[in-house]
């Protein structure tokens, strides 16, 4: 039986207030309340003076600082925390669920990333694939998956996760690297990567929120390109040189540990469920997205 659509008039947590949280609480905040947690004061101070009330709250803490209850009107909840430390277990979200206590939000979205499919060498997934995550950073995704999705069934509440890639908009386009002149691992070295723009991660958490959905979605614009695809589109959007492609040889000498990581990981993200949250991408075409970015920042290159 489906559930009703959540409450608007209850707050909405948003656990990991940062880039994508940030502006997931700018819209919220016109349907409702809304509280942010985020690990330093002077974050939540700053949140708090752009309008959105904020708590600071550092959940690596084997023991909270002091104690701590969630909003007594709780109706939805975001988590965006990436996980902490080593190891396969996301034991920050685990110290966060067990302070929520005895709360039960009507809905909890969480969101999780691509990377728990692992390296499928191009091939498409679907939230139906196997999971196979080739590294612990993405087998703490997967083990958070799993402790958010018991911990609501135990309550009988609604679960979402996400299965994100990469995301990018304002302030998240590599037009540092352009200017330095860093290069590009080449197209053909490369297999196809996802992305989502970071607005469209936002509508598909609201509409998640609103809609009497649960389970796996897979979120991305649809285009699975490579990184020199990408870049070289970026470049062109904002008036900069094409990066300079190298081989994979050279790549594993230049580029950082964290891009390389990336980089061994190929697949096309697909999705069989979007259609049950009434969501599409706004930016299907990365391009626009890019423009749109630029224009944000104040960069837009005329046409």
């Amino acid at each position: 039986m489906e559930k009703a659509p959540s409450d608007r008039s209850g707050t909405c947590l948003i656990a990991g207030c940062g880039y994508t949280g940030v502006r997931l609480a700018r819209r919220r905040l016109s349907e409702g309340p809304v509280l942010a947690l985020v690990r330093r004061t002077a974050s939540a101070e700053d949140l708090t003076r752009q309008g959105i009330p904020a708590l600071a709250m550092d959940f690596d803490q084997a023991a909270l600082a002091g104690p701590w209850h969630p909003p007594s009107d709780l109706s939805t909840l975001v988590y965006l925390a990436p996980p902490s430390g080593a190891g396969t277990e996301d034991l920050r979200l685990a110290r966060f669920l067990g302070a929520l206590g005895s709360a039960r939000p009507e809905a909890f979205v969480y969101i999780s990333t691509t990377g728990v499919y692992g390296d499928t060498g191009g091939a498409p997934v679907d939230e139906d694939s196997p999971t196979a995550p080739r590294d612990d950073r993405s087998r703490r995704r997967l083990d958070a998956e799993r402790r958010v999705t018991r911990w609501c069934l135990d309550r009988a509440m609604r679960c979402v996760v996400f299965r994100v890639p990469a995301i990018y908009g304002p302030h998240r386009l590599p037009l540092d690297r352009l200017r330095c002149g860093e290069p590009v691992l080449r197209a053909e070295d490369s297999g196809p990567g996802n992305r989502i723009h970071v607005d469209d991660l936002v509508s598909a958490c609201l509409a998640a929120l609103e809609r009497p959905v649960a389970g796996v979605f897979n979120l991305t614009d649809g285009l699975p390109e490579s990184m020199a695809a990408f870049t070289a589109r970026v470049a062109s959007l904002a008036g900069l040189p094409a990066p300079p492609q190298i081989p994979w040889v050279e790549a594993q000498e230049v580029l950082s540990p964290g891009l390389l990581s990336f980089l061994r990981e190929s697949r096309r993200v697909t999705s069989r469920r979007t259609g049950e949250l009434g969501w599409t991408p706004w930016y299907a075409d990365p391009g626009a997205g890019i423009r749109a970015s630029l224009a944000e920042m104040g960069l837009a290159i005329p046409q």
